[in-house]
């Protein structure tokens, strides 16, 4: 089977803790702090790797979790920050995350996107010290890793897309255009998953792919209709397979209207491909009835398409003239891909919204306040609270950042509670500090 979705759950490793240390050695007296900074975590990131052709991989396991950064230690020694951890997807996925706020096209070998970003370490206690503050005994925590759901699709990189009706003889088509071996019976059946071949020229290789017959309401969903046209937004040349002898007795025509209706009402683009209309099965009518069909067809259809072939599997008649067309019309250069916030994310942070270091002051009863905003979680995320003089750093910095001055002008009066970053203490911003 072809898996060409998966629902993976990555989370980046976690800052390391910073280090409390004082020099301590004979005959150097007031050695001062020396604890290290604690060491970066790894990041997620995602590789676009040309050896792998679906997601299969991801049904075996589903998360991917990135080593922390090491703890900081005495003598300044910083914390280890490990190497990303690299997971790696086949060419054609796109990522996006289930609450919408980023998406990726990893589409050329080596591209690279950062889905989840490691932790920041914490500082040392030698980082705290200052001329008024000579021993402070109180370090940074680190911070915790990002981690998210993420929902991965595959859509095939083909250049030629085989189009049509259940049983118009797309396999059939493939089987002779290429070296690919789908399922081709005598029965009236329908290839379940898109398969891909390659045709050989000269002095170059197109990828054709069959892509499982649509029926009418495949543009909204009906049957397996949205992810088999998916792997069609990538084609650069569609060729419309038309049963010239359907078993039903269906009217070509209107064949014909059905396929390009869902076509069109899907979108992404595909109503603006490039067709070919090729005529199949034609060892099953007369030569003088397909040649006049393809007349037919050639005045109906005017310069909407590049040329009307027809073909026939079982005789490989038209064959040779559909492969050189394909290989005539087909651009020989891929187009550039386009400079867009899809590609910029992969080299800048993902932030958040709402992560714009602020932060809210609100009233949320009697004597009692919440401090809401990134920054200010961060704040206390990385100190001990439990540590009075890790605290008094902490109201200097809420004092620094406005925090205080924007309590006092809510009511804030010393002694009362306030609830920051999940925390409930009494602040009194009154106090000493250092």
């Amino acid at each position: 089977m072809l898996y060409d979705r998966a629902k993976i759950f990555v989370q980046a490793g976690a800052g390391g803790d910073g280090a409390v240390s004082f020099r301590r050695e004979a005959h150097v007296p007031r050695g001062g702090p020396d604890g290290g900074d604690g060491g970066r975590g790894a990041d997620v990131v995602l590789v676009c790797d040309p050896s792998l052709r679906d997601l299969q991989q991801f049904k075996r396991k589903a998360r991917y979790k990135a080593r922390r950064g090491g703890h900081g230690e005495g003598s300044n020694r910083h914390g280890a920050s490990p190497d990303p951890l690299l997971v790696r997807v086949p060419p054609g996925t796109v990522v996006e995350d289930v609450e919408g706020t980023l998406r990726f096209d990893l589409t050329e070998p080596g591209q690279r996107a950062v889905v989840a970003r490691g932790g920041a370490g914490g500082h040392g206690n030698k980082r705290f010290a200052t001329s008024t503050r000579q021993a402070p005994r109180f370090a940074e925590r680190g911070l915790p890793g990002e981690e998210r759901w993420l929902e991965l699709r595959l859509k095939l990189l083909a250049d030629v897309g085989l189009v049509g009706l259940p049983n118009a003889g797309k396999s059939s088509l493939l089987a002779r255009l290429t070296r690919a071996h789908p399922k081709v019976a005598s029965y009236p059946f329908t290839t379940l998953e898109p398969v891909l071949g390659t045709l050989e020229g000269e002095d170059r290789q197109i990828v054709v792919a069959d892509i499982p017959g649509l029926i009418e309401g495949a543009g909204e969903g009906a049957g397996l209709g949205l992810e088999f046209l998916a792997h069609v937004e990538r084609t650069r040349l569609l060729v419309h397979v038309l049963d010239l002898a359907p078993l039903d007795g269906s009217d070509p025509v209107e064949s014909f209207r059905t396929v390009e209706a869902e076509l069109a009402g899907y979108g992404h683009g595909l109503a603006a491909l490039p067709r070919i209309l090729a005529l199949s099965k034609a060892d099953l009518v007369p030569p003088e009835r397909a040649r006049a069909a393809a007349g037919e067809w050639r005045e109906r259809l005017g310069e909407d398409v590049l040329a009307v072939v027809v073909t026939s599997s079982a005789t490989s008649h038209g064959i040779d003239e559909l492969a050189a067309a394909l290989l005539r019309h087909v651009p020989s250069e891929q187009p550039a891909p386009e400079e867009g916030p899809e590609l910029a994310l992969a080299e800048h942070r993902v932030y958040r919204p709402g992560d714009d270091g602020g932060f809210r002051v609100e009233r949320v009863g009697e004597g009692r306040f919440r401090v809401s905003g990134p920054r200010v979680d961060r704040l206390i995320a990385r100190h001990d609270i439990a540590n009075e003089e890790a605290m008094r750093y902490v109201e200097g910095r809420l004092r620094a950042m406005g925090v205080v001055r924007a309590l006092e002008a809510a009511g804030f009066e010393p002694g009362d509670d306030v609830e920051l970053g999940g925390v409930v203490f009494e602040l009194d911003p009154g106090a000493p500090f250092a």
